[in-house]
């Protein structure tokens, strides 16, 4: 297709690190080496850099619009400053893609609505449109995006189901998943697997379940202990590793106190760089994730990718990528048992493992690599500047 001019706003952006954000950034750079232009606006604060005109580590240009402000006024100077950059900028984008709500959303889209431009909306998750509908200035959001949205980008059937009962026309949403790095995200050589283990001190015969993300309540993290500590009672050799940081950790390492998982059966690993999680997957056996709620998991996209067999919630996130017993295991949300039973099931049968995880991988590889969805991208755009040039005629 002919290049596009895009106008990407996200409140954060990486070194902020979440689903959105690393989508935006592997979408932006791969229209980038397909000739499109790109420009991303986010608000600043740490771990942003001080400055306002940044290229990141890809080679995306982005514009930080705020980096002294803190709290609401940051959210409100945030959506002034994209008001302005949006007009100001008319004539150097031709779509505008705004990635997750917030105060910006409210004043960026009555901005792009007069300057006639393609909009395009992507929420980062379930729950969020009945989120917005309990405030006011969320509704008015949603009846904007619903009137003047070229399209609303879902992550999953339980996301469409919620746009649909608020109004939402099925015809004006599409299913976006984010995309996965193959080549970053892949499985290991036997050789490679076992330095991996001995750098990151792990015991070359455990069998090893991993978790990476944040340490939140919204993860599910204390039904995932409970259900691995039954477990280990059987598979005094299994080990799970917690990859990541966050407000619950003294909670989690009290209550693996309390479960009496010794240091040999649990590790609080910690935040890593971002370049170290791949190379964590790959010294694992198993993926798992017992969050009740998601939008499209990138770390199950990723560990899938990495050729991890794995344990999920059963939660429209999860199926859509996982089919039970095919190339993992799925069990309900707050079933302890059914958790442990299926982390069991894995530890004890390597071969089991290794066939859900090629399956897995090949699962990735086949709809979720990211020159597949920035190919999604690249239709969407044609669709909606050719929608917008037919409305104008």
């Amino acid at each position: 297709m002919s290049p596009v001019s895009l106008l990407l706003i996200s409140d954060t952006y990486p070194p902020v690190v979440g689903g959105s954000e690393m989508e935006a950034q592997r979408i932006c750079a791969a229209l980038m080496q397909r000739g499109h232009r790109v420009l991303v606006l986010t608000a600043g604060g740490g771990p942003m850099p001080q400055t306002r005109d940044w290229i990141d580590p890809a080679g995306v240009p982005v514009w930080i619009l705020t980096r002294r402000e803190r709290g609401r006024w940051k959210d409100i100077v945030f959506a002034c400053r994209v008001a302005w950059t949006l007009w100001r900028e008319r004539r150097n984008y031709q779509i505008v893609y705004f990635l997750m709500q917030g105060l910006h959303l409210a004043a960026g889209l009555p901005v792009a609505r007069v300057l006639r431009k393609p909009m395009v909306m992507k929420f980062g998750g379930s729950g969020v449109i009945p989120y917005m509908q309990r405030s006011r200035a969320g509704r008015v959001e949603l009846g904007w995006l619903r009137r003047w949205a070229a399209r609303l980008m879902i992550l999953n059937d339980g996301m469409m189901q919620e746009a649909m009962e608020y109004g939402f026309a099925r015809e004006q949403m599409l299913w976006m998943p984010n995309p996965v790095n193959i080549e970053e995200f892949r499985p290991g050589a036997a050789a490679e697997v076992a330095a991996l283990r001995q750098r990151y001190g792990l015991p070359a015969t455990a069998a090893v379940a991993v978790y990476v993300g944040r340490l939140s309540r919204e993860k599910g993290l204390p039904g995932l202990l409970r259900g691995f500590a039954l477990a280990a009672r059987s598979a005094p050799e299994a080990l799970l590793v917690l990859v990541g940081d966050g407000a619950m950790r003294p909670e989690l390492e009290a209550l693996a106190a309390e479960l009496k998982l010794a240091p040999s059966q649990i590790r609080f690993a910690g935040q890593v760089a971002a370049a170290e999680v791949a190379l964590w997957l790959r010294a694992s056996d198993i993926f798992t994730l017992m969050s009740p709620s998601e939008g499209f998991s990138c770390a199950l996209a990723e560990a899938m990718s990495a050729g991890l067999a794995s344990v999920v919630s059963r939660i429209p996130a999860n199926v859509q990528l996982i089919e039970d017993h095919e190339n993992g295991l799925m069990a309900d949300v707050d079933d302890d048992s059914a958790v442990a039973e299926a982390l069991l099931l894995l530890f004890r049968d390597p071969a089991l493992r290794a066939r859900l995880g090629r399956a897995a991988r090949q699962r990735v590889v086949d709809r979720y690599s990211t020159s597949q969805v920035v190919e999604r991208y690249e239709t969407l755009f044609a669709e909606v500047l050719g929608e917008a040039k037919s409305a104008r005629s």
